[in-house]
């Protein structure tokens, strides 16, 4: 009968530590997190309906530091890993930490781009699962974040869209995004990731 119920425990036990590892919180990755050398290479393409291709290319971005400060390139752009990683305070954040299965939220957002174009940006954003996922840059434990409302914008451009992000903690970035809108494609892959200790 001891054995019976000293089993009965430990299933017990195991079961409550595999459920709080898939259905943990995941915090907002900190400036510690990230070191210098860290490297991640995304492969893109959009593609419209009819076939025409509109962007295809790869995305590059390293920590670097400069002057004791550590901090992402994002093209021809260094961004202080300090403003990566501040806390969004917004009602309505693009990722709403901690991360956790079956949370939701409403992501807003405005912008203008080069050309003085402005626009916005409404959905309704829901984390599906947490589980592994693999991509060209391997298999990582990741969030699958679905994003669903609209886009518009000072042209009069104005599109239904879709988005799914899968975000792994392990990169601190996600490894891939599809997107939908309108009638254009649009998917983003993590095709590389390294780190100087791996």
């Amino acid at each position: 009968m001891k054995k019976q119920i000293l089993l009965f425990l430990l299933v017990v036990t195991l079961s409550a530590c595999n459920n709080s590892k898939s259905t943990g919180a995941t915090p907002q990755p900190t400036l510690t997190d990230y070191q210098v050398g860290e490297k991640w290479v995304w492969k893109y393409k959009g593609v419209t309906d009819k076939g025409e291709v509109r962007s295809n290319g790869t995305d590059t971005r390293k920590i670097v530091e400069t002057k004791g400060v550590l901090g992402m390139t994002i093209g021809k752009d260094t961004i202080p890993v300090s403003e990566i990683v501040k806390p969004d305070n917004s009602k309505t954040p693009k990722y709403n930490w901690p991360l956790k299965v079956g949370k939701k939220w409403k992501y807003e957002n405005s912008w203008t781009s080069q050309d003085g174009t402005t626009g916005k940006q409404s959905q309704n954003a829901e984390i599906l699962s947490y589980k592994e996922e693999t991509v060209a840059a391997g298999t990582f434990m990741a969030y699958t974040i679905k994003y669903t409302g609209k886009t518009s914008n000072s042209r009069g451009y104005n599109a239904d869209e879709e988005e799914i992000w899968l975000y792994a903690p392990e990169v601190k970035n996600f490894i891939k995004l599809t997107q939908i809108q309108g009638d254009f494609n649009y998917v983003e892959e993590l095709i590389e990731y390294s780190k100087p200790n791996k």
